[in-house]
């Protein structure tokens, strides 16, 4: 991503997977944004904000090595995603549990209600991802899921041999089916701001 001068937007976390990505976009010079709840900051996770937390804050976190991330403070969890979602061009996930699960779906179902048309890339590193897919074609085969919808999300899956996925250059192979993504018209609802009338509410048109 640095290489390429693709800025990364993230969960903001120095720890796991999610440090390294980010430490490495750092590291060669890349542009990194990390969006964390008010909580992580109250709990002592991520650092300290200070003052009272009425709107969405920048701050720069002073964890030694990690100086030059724009920390964006919001004041949940749903508003973490929807901040994230509205500054990125598109969704990449790595191996990881339930909320990594849980993010890839609603962005998976942002596109399939309209809301975006954005591109979701999952980096099956040694197949973590294969148990998924199968979710996902036993829902099409059961009539969940609309067969065309299978597409809406995309698996980088590198080598057959697993024996050579520690050599392999993930990040390009990942990189380059983000530029392949062509946006599908999925939506089932048609999402408008609301005039006047409805005072500021959002109004959901059916299309």
């Amino acid at each position: 991503m640095a290489t390429q001068n693709r800025p990364l937007v993230y969960g903001g976390g120095s720890k796991g997977i999610m440090g390294v990505v980010s430490g490495s976009v750092l590291e060669h010079g890349g542009k990194v944004t990390g969006v964390i709840p008010s909580a992580m900051l109250a709990a002592g996770g991520e650092g300290q904000a200070g003052g009272e937390l009425n709107s969405t804050l920048h701050v720069k976190l002073n964890e030694a090595g990690r100086e030059e991330v724009e920390t964006i403070v919001v004041h949940s969890m749903h508003e973490r995603k929807v901040e994230m979602a509205r500054r990125a061009g598109g969704f990449i996930g790595l191996p990881g549990g339930y909320g990594t699960f849980e993010e890839v779906f609603e962005a998976i179902t942002w596109t399939q209600l309209g809301i975006h048309s954005k591109p979701v890339v999952l980096v099956n590193v040694l197949g973590f991802f294969d148990p998924l897919r199968a979710l996902v074609r036993g829902a099409i085969k059961g009539g969940f899921i609309r067969p065309q919808s299978e597409r809406l999300v995309i698996f980088v899956d590198g080598p057959a041999d697993h024996s050579e996925h520690e050599d392999f250059d993930w990040g390009s192979a990942t990189l380059a089916e983000f530029d392949r993504w062509e946006a599908v018209d999925e939506g089932i609802f048609k999402w408008t701001k609301v005039d006047e009338v409805t005072k500021g509410a959002d109004r959901l048109d059916l299309s």
